[in-house]
């Protein structure tokens, strides 16, 4: 049996003063600087909803990472044990989806410059969602 494969279409990137992938934050909170989210023309109206001020969970595909390793030290720190990538937040995966809670600091344009991202200038944007509460209308 052939296994279905699957194409996704970006629907934007990431412009940030990040652009080497061994020096950036682990995580958005650890030091990462403002970014922009740069929208395809064709997807503004799908951003026409988002306000300075909400959080919103920005995917990403990790386009330099290393398909083919399947376990690390967590935080590239070698005296802890390996770990297999899927209880990790590695961005060296089978699947290379960025997943990034971020802050909306502003919007100009077809940008939404946020806070928190710890994306590499230039990485793809596949999706963002707003973050739910419990109870949530949306």
């Amino acid at each position: 049996m052939t296994e279905p494969s699957y194409q996704l279409h970006p629907v934007g990137w990431v412009e940030s003063p990040l652009t080497d992938r061994d020096t950036a934050p682990k995580q958005g909170d650890e030091g990462a600087p403002p970014a922009r989210v740069v929208l395809r023309p064709e997807f503004l109206a799908a951003a026409a909803d988002l306000h300075v001020g909400d959080e919103a969970i920005v995917l990403t595909w990790l386009h330099q990472r290393r398909p083919d390793v399947l376990s690390v030290h967590p935080r590239s720190d070698p005296s802890r044990p390996r770990q297999g990538v899927f209880s990790t937040r590695s961005p060296d995966r089978p699947n290379p989806i960025g997943l990034h809670t971020v802050t909306i600091a502003g919007i100009e344009g077809n940008a939404v410059i946020v806070r928190d991202l710890e994306a590499i200038d230039g990485t793809p944007v596949i999706d963002v969602k707003p973050v739910l509460g419990a109870v949530s209308e949306r």
